[in-house]
């Protein structure tokens, strides 16, 4: 393991952190998506199947156990616990959209074409859309909460520095997969906005609003 996939596996930790403080100190889940994190929580599941018929490592086991047991709990918290709180009038994007071309994507280009793989692949391409129901729900507000810029940063920094975790990779033990890095240039592109904005009014103390 090299230091951009390490700093980027702390940074997703910080933005799952996040997140689950921010809706149990304010008991709240309003300008959370519900659907982003059922899409997450379907990435997660999907690609981790193999935890149970792999063993790499106690860091890589714990790691994908946190994922899927946090992403869980994030959603029981959204349409359970705290569900009085959730913003549905606002969380509408069509996530059908983009799963079943994804899932049809999945089985035409793939590393191999068997269960496990498609569903590895299914899940790398799923990640890669999985916030746009949390950025089209902003787009509807027309803001964000502070601790929720916080928690979106955290989250594209992580997959910036997973891609130059993979540029590492490359240059030093000529690792190249096609499919991770398209997927992961297509997930960071759709946090560009959102960086620059954050950067601009975040980071300044002030509210991140649209532009009208």
């Amino acid at each position: 393991m090299n230091l951009f996939r390490l700093a980027g596996d702390l940074s997703h930790l910080l933005a799952i952190g996040i997140l689950l403080a921010k809706m149990w100190t304010s008991r709240s889940v309003s300008g959370i998506s519900g659907k982003t994190q059922i899409l997450f929580g379907m990435v997660f599941i999907t690609r981790y199947l193999d935890l149970f018929t792999t063993f790499v490592s106690v860091y890589n086991s714990s790691m994908k156990t946190i994922y899927i047991l946090a992403t869980l709990f994030t959603v029981y918290l959204i349409y359970g616990k705290f569900k009085a709180t959730y913003d549905g009038n606002h969380d509408t994007f069509r996530v059908e959209f983009v799963i079943v071309p994804i899932a049809g994507l999945s089985c035409l280009v793939n590393h191999e074409f068997t269960i496990m793989e498609i569903l590895w692949t299914f899940s790398i391409y799923l990640e890669s859309v999985a916030i746009l129901p949390q950025l089209f729900m902003i787009s509807k507000t027309g803001e964000a909460e502070t601790i929720t810029s916080h928690y979106l940063f955290a989250l594209g920094a992580y997959r910036a520095l997973y891609l130059a975790n993979w540029i590492f990779r490359f240059y030093t033990e000529g690792f190249f997969d096609l499919i991770a890095i398209v997927a992961g240039c297509v997930q960071t592109a759709l946090y560009c906005d959102f960086f620059y904005l954050y950067i601009t009014k975040v980071v300044k103390g002030k509210a991140l609003t649209l532009p009208a």
